[in-house]
């Protein structure tokens, strides 16, 4: 049997794939820290037809390495400095996947682009945020002043990608200018423009304006994406309202979509617990940050957050934690044992490059590493903020409290920093105590090591630590 090179097989995968049509779609638009393959999942199981995921910054993507995940089933996208998952994608939503990028250059937006295209469908270039951070960085928004700009780099996109390319803008303050603009980056050779209906200094309160979109429809041939209309979402029906009001090729949905993703069902909108156990289940499949869960789970309680039940979600820090509010607690333990075992190396695992290669050294020098390596008491247990009800109880303070009851000397702190993570070691009574859990900052890497003495000294119960989270190994 002939096999083609990877790279020619990937080339040829591309141009037989369908090409991504954006005509009469319901789509999820991008919206930071909710279009996570969670929730674009769920999107497409409610009834949209196209997703785009959250703005990702083309540099930040160049940085990233790309893994196949074979225990999730995912590609992902990582940072080398600190195991963030930058992108997380995976083949069930491949053929229906817009991943839309931040960038102010185009040789630069190419190459991420070339990187990418094998496992999306489509390249949206964002031209529409009003946040300082885009703008100052000459991206979103900034690129409406410089209509020359724009349209080279998504001119150089569509010239060097196999898959389509579109854009998102605002409208500008007039008709006759939004019309111009638009008709200037269609003759560029983009599939669609998604265009948010208010101008860069607008907000959501301020209301839509489809009558400028009714305008640019009538003026160009490419496919026209609405958004900008959830102020009056409310249900399916809504969404095809606004896209007639618009006279639109199909219809973008963001706020909407983020408070109760069933707004795509025709059928109906979902309860609010049936779709947040839908939503912690894809979490918990894909091992998905607890931190990008509970903000998309907070966008769906919104008020609900006050009530008892919402007051101790707040509470959590980990997936787990998060899934026991929702009787999704046994699920969550089980899905974590099955994916470790096969392989899935989530947040727990991640160790800087630098140590990652000291110890890999180490390895192939076959020098047993125990848990008293180099003196040190070590067990590899995060420091999990939720679980101590105020900061008399934080590891730290136990700590010294101990000692000085035992009239010893205070406990010491040494940090090490390796890219963007943390380790601390805490001398006391003349031993060293360390976590093997690489911490984001100084501060929780001090109480991890405080943590390991406090269970060394017999302080605190392993059962207990286990049980919350605090002890994985």
């Amino acid at each position: 049997m002939l096999r083609l090179p990877t790279i020619l097989r990937k080339s040829f995968s591309m141009k037989t794939r369908q090409r991504l049509d954006y005509r009469n779609k319901l789509i999820l638009a991008p919206m930071v820290r909710v279009g996570t393959l969670p929730m674009r999942l769920l999107a497409l199981e409610m009834g949209a037809d196209i997703v785009y995921t959250e703005e990702l910054v083309d540099l930040k993507l160049m940085r990233s390495i790309r893994r196949p995940n074979p225990a999730l089933g995912t590609v992902d996208f990582v940072d080398p400095s600190d195991g963030t998952i930058v992108f997380r994608t995976c083949a069930q939503e491949t053929s229906r996947l817009v991943l839309q990028m931040g960038t102010s250059d185009a040789r630069r937006a190419l190459a991420v682009g070339m990187l990418l295209q094998s496992d999306i469908s489509g390249l949206d270039i964002n031209m529409g945020c009003p946040k300082e951070f885009s703008i100052k960085g000459g991206m979103g928004a900034a690129l409406l002043a410089d209509p020359d700009k724009a349209a080279n780099i998504l001119r150089t996109l569509c010239s060097g990608l196999d898959i389509p390319v579109t854009c998102k803008i605002r409208i500008l303050p007039d008709v006759e200018g939004t019309i111009d603009l638009v008709q200037k980056l269609a003759a560029t050779g983009i599939a669609a423009i998604g265009i948010h209906a208010r101008t860069r200094n607008e907000r959501p309160q301020h209301p839509a304006h489809p009558e400028v979109l009714r305008a640019v429809a009538q003026a160009v041939d490419i496919p026209i994406i609405a958004n900008g209309g959830s102020k009056n979402m409310h249900c399916y029906e809504d969404l095809r309202k606004f896209q007639l009001e618009c006279g639109a090729d199909s219809v973008m949905v963001a706020r909407a979509a983020q408070i109760n993703v069933s707004i795509f069902r025709p059928e109906g909108l979902l309860p609010m617990d049936e779709l947040i156990k839908k939503y912690l289940r894809l979490c918990v499949d894909y091992d998905n940050a607890p931190h990008n869960a509970k903000y998309c789970v907070q966008s769906i309680l919104r008020e609900l957050q006050e009530t008892p039940r919402g007051k101790r979600f707040l509470q959590c820090q980990t997936l787990q934690q998060i899934c026991e509010i929702w009787e999704l607690g046994e699920y969550c333990r089980r899905k974590q044992r099955e994916l470790k075992t096969m392989g899935n190396s989530g947040r727990a695992e991640v160790e800087p490059s630098e140590a990652l290669a000291k110890r890999q050294k180490l390895e192939d020098a076959a020098i047993a590493i125990t848990d008293e390596f180099d003196g040190i008491i070590c067990r590899h247990m995060p420091f999990l903020r939720s679980t101590y009800p105020s900061d008399n109880h934080l590891p730290k303070t136990q700590l010294y409290v101990h000692a000085v009851k035992a009239g010893k000397s205070p406990p010491a702190y040494e940090t090490q920093q390796c890219d963007k993570l943390f380790r601390s070691i805490c001398t006391y009574d003349d031993q060293r105590f360390s976590s093997s859990y690489w911490e984001k900052n100084k501060k929780q890497a001090e109480q991890g090591a405080a943590l390991v003495a406090l269970l060394h000294l017999g302080q605190l119960e392993a059962e207990v630590l286990r049980d919350n989270g605090s002890l994985l190994n």
